[in-house]
């Protein structure tokens, strides 16, 4: 057996150490019956309880190794965005209306969810946010959630009781542990500005606030909510290598576009995906055409059913 896998990985390289030390044992038992044969039958009854001992450690170590391939393909942190759309005043109430349905569903699932940066609308809505969530299973869970979501509505405002339709995009990026992206200091342009997070008033007084530009993609990450200068320029980066390994997997993916697209869709931010009916007390996903009521139990982070539909569908 090929223990390099083993010794090269941090959290298996101590049991692939005693699973070395059983093979050095079991060959000097070997030698030991060999020189002398009365010696057999205890060298046998040595043996077998080395080779139980491998077996363990064996089962250890694959297990170790299945349960962070299941963290690589689907990890415990991603990158919720969210973002107006179509509608204007009414789309960014939207987009909050979703971000704080997610934030929900979040503290149901024990997950926590913290604020990168967010831009409200005159009006208290969301023009833009971008949110950390980790937990377990987040990424399993949240991963088709990514597209246009739309809400048909009338607005407060409304006088003569017309319906209204706003959108808002919803992306979900994974923030995994092992990734091939480097990003070249001298491909990025980093500004600070007065953030607008905890800190009380000082966070006015002090230029907190991280942009960071990557040229190459033309992509701009903003992180707002840290205290300091340096845990938003950590924060920042760590988003803006979320969206560049999103936007590698999607290049990658492109020539399997036809395979990809089944009932689920393609997971593309453009996809509209559903429909928040608010007059007909429904939420339709146009993927899987199927429909759920109670929509303010849904917005109220009650989303346990949508996306246990989702992933049967899948």
């Amino acid at each position: 057996m090929d223990l390099e896998k083993y010794i090269k990985n941090k959290k298996t390289a101590y049991f692939a150490g005693e699973y070395q030390r059983l093979l050095k044992e079991e060959a000097e038992l070997l030698r030991l019956a060999e020189k002398d044969p009365t010696m057999k039958d205890l060298v046998e009854e040595e043996k077998k309880k080395n080779e139980e001992q491998k077996q363990v450690l064996l089962t250890q170590m694959e297990s170790i190794l299945a349960t962070e391939k299941e963290a690589q393909v689907f990890p415990r942190e991603v990158i919720l965005e969210v973002r107006a759309g179509a509608g204007g005043e009414e789309a960014a109430l939207f987009a909050e209306t979703l971000a704080s349905m997610y934030e929900k569903y979040a503290a149901r699932e024990g997950w926590s969810f913290r604020k990168i940066d967010v831009s409200e609308s005159d009006l208290g809505g969301l023009k833009e946010g971008s949110f950390e969530l980790k937990g377990n299973d987040v990424y399993k869970k949240l991963r088709y959630e990514t597209g246009v979501h739309r809400i048909q509505r009338v607005p407060a405002t409304e006088k003569s009781g017309r319906v209204h339709t706003s959108t808002a995009s919803v992306a979900v990026l994974p923030v995994r542990e092992t990734t091939n992206i480097e990003i070249n200091p001298g491909d990025i342009e980093v500004a600070f500005s007065r953030g607008g997070g905890p800190g009380g008033q000082n966070v006015n007084k002090v230029e907190s606030a991280v942009r960071i530009l990557h040229k190459p993609s033309g992509i701009v990450v903003r992180s707002t909510n840290e205290r300091n200068q340096q845990q938003n320029r950590v924060r920042a980066l760590s988003v803006l290598a979320a969206k560049l390994q999103q936007m590698k997997e999607d290049e990658e993916n492109k020539s399997l576009a036809k395979e990809r697209k089944d009932q689920i869709g393609t997971g593309d931010r453009s996809e509209k995906i559903r429909t928040y009916n608010i007059l007909q007390d429904r939420v339709t996903d146009h993927r899987i055409k199927k429909s759920w009521h109670n929509i303010e139990t849904i917005f109220a982070g009650g989303l346990e059913q949508i996306i246990e539909d989702l992933s049967d569908k899948k």
